[in-house]
């Protein structure tokens, strides 16, 4: 049983923990859950750090954890059991017993050989729902590569059996033969609208929520770029509201010059959405559905109109990597959406809050760079909201803690340092992007060191902070 010495405090740091790249934790009756890209499950003690079980997946894992206790027929199936549910980077959906680690089952839902999934699946009265994305983005725009044969989906398990419930796809008709290159190589189409980030759950309305990708080869079927409803019984698709038509777009193409015949005859902006929808109640009792675009908006959608568009507003200028990333947070009066446009450079990052009911700014605030020195003030993580405070970190490793009322800095930490770590790894800070801080029980944790996008300045450590006496 390790234990903290005053010599493993670095200023209101109380712990850190040196693993790979980790996702989201959750933190659940003292122990803090978290994956890593190595493929490691780790169960962490909350108050110390130390391991009490660690699980192998098969590859790694993104997705942030979700616990829940085990149920079924609306009783628990023991006093305090939990389960911790979770995917990994091939596609496999996995739970596990909270307490020891031990796999409670296992499952593949979508054979495509390029599926991923990086959206943490969503646990709501005794199912899970798992978001499906693909790495065909990247594979699609070869030569000799069929593209593209991947479709976007929503997979439902009984959370105590894994038994499949249903699956919807994001686009309802499978891909089919369009043309062939001059090689011979077939292309398919529609295809695409991956979701990248979790499902939102509307107890209310019996619906799930999920934002799409863009496409990766045409026709565009309006599915792309888009918010789409599903229902919770059985997956049928409720509504769609796509935001841009023609957004189709492969990695490779955009790298080639002269590109391959597999590439799109027109290509997108690639403005796809990689932030999960937020569904919050307005200060006029009406409920809102907000989503940060990688295009640099942000919009608000009407649940009860089918996913009308109330307002838009511009918060970035927008790329393939700017605008907004990984995904905004919201109170019930503002949404909060932070900046990337990693392409300007040092004039890169912002954080913006706009109210709920009409989309006007209400504050706008920029990182900003020393007047020499390297800086990366892109700020692509997802954001967190506590009551009266918004936190924000950019790529050059610093956290910030912004008041959510006006947007006056509170604090400020740069991550980017070497570790004593509890665990006896030599521990290094590193940018500071993927999934945002987690507050729970007074702690606040940090992962520094997500360098798999847009990165140079990788890490390896889960910080643990508690608050200044």
């Amino acid at each position: 049983m390790c234990r903290l010495s005053p010599s493993d405090a670095f200023e209101n740091v109380q712990a850190a923990h040196a693993v790979e790249q980790v996702d989201q934790p959750a933190v659940v009756d003292g122990r803090v859950y978290a994956g890593s890209d190595s493929g490691y499950v780790y169960a962490l003690d909350v108050e110390t750090g130390c391991v009490h079980w660690s699980f192998q997946a098969r590859s790694g894992v993104r997705t942030a954890m979700s616990v829940g206790p085990l149920k079924s027929g609306g009783s628990r199936t023991g006093s305090r059991r939990r389960a911790v549910y979770f995917a990994d980077a091939s596609g496999n959906v996995y739970a596990l017993d909270a307490d020891t680690g031990e796999q409670l089952w296992s499952d593949r839902p979508e054979p495509h050989p390029l599926t991923r999934i990086t959206g943490a699946p969503a646990l709501y009265d005794g199912r899970l729902y798992v978001p499906i994305s693909s790495g065909e983005e990247s594979a699609g725009g070869q030569p000799n590569y069929p593209c593209c044969t991947f479709r976007g989906s929503v997979v439902a398990y009984d959370a105590v059996t894994g038994k499949r419930l249903w699956m919807g796809y994001t686009i309802p008709t499978p891909p089919a033969p369009t043309k062939k290159t001059s090689i011979g190589t077939q292309l398919y189409g529609p295809s695409g609208s991956a979701i990248w980030s979790a499902v939102t759950i509307d107890p209310k309305r019996k619906l799930l929520y999920v934002a799409t990708g863009d496409a990766y080869s045409h026709p565009d079927d309006g599915s792309s770029d888009a918010i789409i409803a599903f229902e919770l019984k059985t997956g049928r698709r409720a509504w769609v509201r796509q935001v841009l038509k023609g957004d189709v777009w492969l990695t490779a193409c955009a790298q080639q010059n002269p590109k391959s015949e597999t590439c799109p005859e027109n290509m997108g902006p690639d403005f796809d959405f990689g932030a999960n929808p937020i569904l919050r109640r307005m200060p006029n009792g009406k409920d809102v559905i907000i989503a940060g675009q990688k295009s640099g908006i942000a919009w608000a959608f009407d649940p009860d109109r089918k996913g009308e568009i109330l307002w838009q507003q511009r918060v970035g200028r927008g790329s393939s990597t700017g605008g907004v990333q990984f995904g905004p947070a919201a109170d019930d009066q503002y949404g909060y959406f932070a900046n990337s446009d990693q392409p300007l450079g040092r004039e890169a990052g912002g954080l913006t809050a706009l109210a709920l009911a009409t989309g006007e700014k209400v504050w706008s605030v920029r990182p900003g760079c020393p007047a020499e020195g390297a800086c990366a003030p892109a700020q692509s993580a997802a954001v967190t909201v506590i009551p009266g405070v918004v936190f924000s970190g950019s790529l050059d490793g610093m956290m910030r803690a912004y008041a959510t009322k006006d947007g006056a800095l509170l604090w400020e930490y740069n991550s980017v340092r070497d570790y004593t770590t509890v665990n006896g790894v030599q521990g290094r800070g590193g940018m500071i992007n993927g999934p945002g801080p987690v507050v729970a029980n007074g702690l606040f944790f940090l992962n520094s060191g997500y360098a798999a996008i847009g990165g140079n300045a990788p890490g390896n450590v889960l910080l643990a902070f508690e608050p200044e006496r």
